[in-house]
């Protein structure tokens, strides 16, 4: 299940367990929030698009974490005239992590008790495989330098012969 919402003037496709940087939103570190503007729910394909917005639906989200983001140089120049002006600036975000997309009538805690979390957890190789790929780029390394000590001794060589 996806929804296009439009959060701070922008449209972001969230679903269950995303993270999200958003423009900067009036609230705290680790405030649920809850976005109203939702404008296409798709629930299995079953789709329902809003004119404007889908009624009774909405997006949980919890805040996690203010920041910014890194520096956007502006260079302005006029050729000729002696003109040019450098300015910086870096861009206030908030990252959300999503709690579920709600269909009319629906609840946050009935979400979460119906579904269980969302696991991204990679499973772990064993470590002897691990091991053989970690000494394999030390065998390539290893003779990419016998190859270049060889090349230096040949171009002494010709450089002996022709003195």
């Amino acid at each position: 299940m996806y929804a296009i919402v439009e959060i701070a003037g922008q449209q972001f496709k969230v679903e269950r367990g995303a993270k999200l940087f958003v423009h900067r939103l009036q609230a705290n570190e680790g405030a649920d929030v809850e976005f109203t503007k939702v404008l296409l729910i798709d629930n299995d394909g079953k789709i329902s698009v809003g004119s404007p917005n889908v009624d009774g639906a909405k997006v949980a989200a919890t805040v996690v974490q203010h920041l910014r983001g890194d520096k956007v140089l502006v260079f302005k120049k006029k050729r000729r005239k002696t003109y040019q002006k450098l300015n910086g600036h870096r861009q206030d975000f908030t990252q959300i992590l999503i709690q579920g997309v709600l269909a009319k009538g629906e609840t946050v805690k009935e979400k979460l008790e119906a579904k269980k979390p969302v696991s991204r957890v990679k499973v772990a190789e064993p470590v002897a495989e691990v091991a053989a790929v970690k000494k394999a780029p030390a065998k390539k390394a290893a003779a990419k330098k016998t190859t270049t000590a060889k090349k230096t001794t040949t171009a002494k060589k010709t450089t002996k012969k022709k003195d």
